[in-house]
Formats: C-alpha cells, structure tokens, sequence
C-alpha cells in the first residue's frame, strides 16, 4: 500500500511582512476582524518580523513585556500600544462603521 500523505510545514507569517506595507496590512486585516486578542497577537507576529529587541529600544519595555503584551492573552493598554504601533511604522485606524459592518 503506498502512503500518499504530505508534511506541511507550519506557516509562518513573519516571513511575509519585511516590508511597511505588508506589515500595514497585516495589521488592518486584523483590526477589521474586532477581536481585540487577533489584533493584539497580530502586532506581535509584525514586531517579530521587524525584531523584538529593536522594537524593545525603541518603545523603553523589555523583550519580556513585549512578549507577554503581544500574545492572545496581551492586554495592552493605550498608551503601550500607540508606543509600539508608532515604533513599528503601523497604524490603527478608528472610524464610524459603515451600514453593512453594523
């Protein structure tokens, strides 16, 4: 009996997002979703790809607190997330949704 199974290797998404816009819509696709723990995580795969520790001197938190911060459970608060959105070159938008996303 032949075995006609393939091993996949995991995706990784950090591997796509070396450049200002793929991370920027990474990130928008993920603040369109409304889960505050995607987007949360989503931030953490982008900052992984531009380098935790130079994200680390750039926002002054350690590589830890940015790692416990940007996992599903991460729960960061304003103030930490316009640092670490503005030391990854990202923004979060905030609009009035429009009748069909209501």
């Amino acid at each position: 009996m032949i075995n006609n199974t393939a091993t996949l290797a995991e995706f990784d998404p950090v591997e796509f997002l070396n450049c200002a816009e793929s991370a920027q819509a990474y990130i928008d696709e993920a603040v369109a979703t409304g889960d505050a723990a995607f987007i949360t995580e989503s931030l953490g795969v982008v900052a992984k790809a531009r380098g935790m520790t130079d994200l680390a001197t750039k926002t002054g938190l350690s590589r830890e607190t940015l790692y416990r911060t940007l996992s599903k459970k991460g729960n960061p608060n304003l103030n930490t997330l316009l640092s670490i959105t503005k030391a990854l070159g990202v923004t979060i938008t905030v609009g009035i949704p429009t009748q069909a996303a209501k």
